[in-house]
């Protein structure tokens, strides 16, 4: 049997002239605004952080190897590496910036030396090739959809590579390198498919005038989410002379943005939340006003004033549960079709919300993680229970003799 409180809270819910309280199914329809579109705005955010996850995943290798100088006896050095358990790929790289010119047109993007071998074993650049293909052999080059854009080349097209020494040497000139492109590649971010330019291990020496080794070793951790593990153990392999830098490392503050931007989200949205219980409190208060002579005569029969507390507390808490999971079936129907609504508002007001030459985006990425449905879930119930905390407190400081005489 229920308790005689509960019993009375779901009585009270109902009015005696009408199927449904008007008042009641606002306060409710606020709650479930407020729990949707906090859920909605988490979800698409943590979407959207997972999305530049894989982008960077994809691009860069999950653990770098650099020492002070250049990386002497590579080829042993990576043989080491790649006998760690956890161990993906191994391969090395050069890399630095330079003075990139076509025709008028001069950019300085990152030229990176690579090993066509091993590339494909620690970044998915060779597969992102979306014309020509990926080939550094002797004076070719493969280089960023956004950077070939900006430049106005294409694949066959020539290049002129400025090493920085051209700029600083005062002995000596050094002419420009020549490249041809071979391939365009695209990962979908501005930053790599416009700052980044790759051709092979033998060339970029030459253009950054460096006669051996290499200046780093990138690795490919089996779990990138254990890179902390792996780069522990290449540590151990490697001794102190060598530094071992983690994809979350050096990425540290576009992740540490997103956290933030996450936070204070939820910290903003969950004042909708907060007004709408204010409603379930008007509520609540409308309903201890309408009930003063019930409540009169319950404390005059003795029906203690825990109990008649207990009442709105579960008002309280039944609006704010079926507010919540209301809340929580909208905003899961809403990321659904997400994009189809997106298609919808396009087609209908010609309205473009996300611009794929801008944010090279075709959906609305998203991923509801639970934990963030059970802090938004628990955090709103609690709210919409404490809401009952007036009205329970009123209704509990009532004078039988007054409230009896109440009409």
């Amino acid at each position: 049997m229920m308790p005689f409180s509960l019993f009375l809270a779901l009585k009270y819910l109902k009015p005696k002239r009408t199927y449904f309280s008007v008042v009641t199914i606002i306060s409710v329809l606020g709650v479930l605004l407020g729990v949707a579109v906090l859920i909605i705005v988490l979800s698409v955010m943590t979407g959207f952080d997972d999305m530049w996850r894989e982008k960077i995943l994809g691009f860069n290798a999950h653990l770098t190897v650099t020492t002070s100088g250049a990386v002497t006896g590579e080829d042993e050095v990576m043989e080491q590496l790649g006998r760690i358990p956890g161990m993906a790929g191994v391969a090395p790289s050069t890399e630095g910036q330079v003075v990139i010119q076509h025709e008028s047109r001069m950019f300085t993007p990152m030229l990176r030396g690579v090993d066509a071998v091993r590339e494909g074993a620690v970044s998915q650049i060779p597969a992102s090739v979306t014309q020509g293909k990926f080939s550094v052999q002797a004076d070719e080059v493969v280089i960023g959809v956004d950077l070939a854009r900006r430049m106005g080349v294409g694949v066959g097209d020539k290049l002129l590579i400025n090493s920085p020494r051209s700029f600083v040497s005062r002995d000596e000139i050094t002419l420009p390198e020549e490249f041809r492109v071979s391939g365009i590649f695209e990962v979908g971010m501005w930053e790599y498919d416009s700052g980044f330019v790759f051709c092979s291990m033998a060339k970029a020496r030459e253009v950054f005038g460096v006669e051996s080794g290499v200046g780093s070793i990138r690795l490919m951790a089996k779990d990138p989410y254990r890179a902390q593990e792996v780069a522990r153990q290449v540590r151990d392999r490697l001794g102190p002379d060598f530094v071992v830098t983690t994809w979350m490392e050096q990425n540290r503050q576009i992740f540490s943005a997103l956290r933030v931007e996450k936070n204070m989200m939820f910290f903003l949205l969950i004042f909708i939340t907060i007004v709408a219980a204010f409603g379930i409190t008007n509520t609540l208060i409308t309903v201890t006003v309408q009930k003063t002579h019930e409540i009169g005569l319950l404390k005059a029969i003795g029906f203690p004033a825990g109990s008649i507390m207990r009442i709105f507390f579960w008002q309280g808490w039944i609006e704010g549960m079926i507010g919540t999971l209301s809340g929580v079936g909208t905003a899961l129907l809403v990321l659904h079709y997400r994009n189809d609504l997106l298609r919808w508002l396009s087609d209908t007001f010609n309205l473009e919300l996300f611009p794929k030459e801008l944010y090279r985006l075709s959906e609305i990425p998203s991923r509801t993680a639970p934990m963030d449905v059970l802090v938004v879930a628990g955090s709103v119930v609690v709210i919409c229970t404490l809401a009952g905390l007036i009205p329970a407190w009123r209704a509990a400081r009532l004078d039988p003799v007054l409230a009896l005489r109440h009409e």
